[in-house]
């Protein structure tokens, strides 16, 4: 992480894209992202110079339960302890904005290859399964 900044609750929604591209296809539409960025709970981008090369986003209720979302390290700088740092950020910020005494139930979603570097942060699966649509807005 040298010479890599974080920042907290600055990721713009044309950041977010060109991420988002580096690692999937089919970006959403920029608007859908704007409101996105704008209704999470907590965002981080890492960057290099001006350059933004990590993010990773939450959405939750800031009481019972928080879900992490988007967590993307571009291939140019993957395995380099980008990705744990995010975590670590979204981790902290729930630790520090939860009610002391309680328990906070935190999930995410990943993909089979990624399920070993969540573990090492304590995450487990569950037997439940994962249901979505994708409903189409007229």
């Amino acid at each position: 992480m040298n010479n890599l900044e974080i920042k907290h609750n600055e990721l713009t929604a044309d950041e977010f894209i060109y991420l988002w591209e580096s690692v999937w296809d089919g970006a959403p539409a920029v608007e859908q992202v704007k409101l996105a960025m704008e209704n999470s709970v907590f965002r981080v981008s890492v960057f290099d110079g001006e350059k933004i090369v990590a993010m990773a986003r939450m959405i939750g209720d800031m009481g019972l339960c928080y879900y992490i979302k988007d967590v993307v390290v571009h291939p140019d700088y993957q395995k380099q302890g980008i990705g744990r740092e995010l975590i670590n950020e979204l981790l902290d910020f729930i630790k520090s904005n939860g009610i002391s005494g309680t328990q906070i139930f935190v999930e995410l979603c990943a993909m089979p290859d990624k399920i070993p570097f969540y573990e090492k942060f304590g995450f487990s699966a569950n037997e439940a399964q994962r249901l979505r649509i994708m409903l189409p807005v007229e």
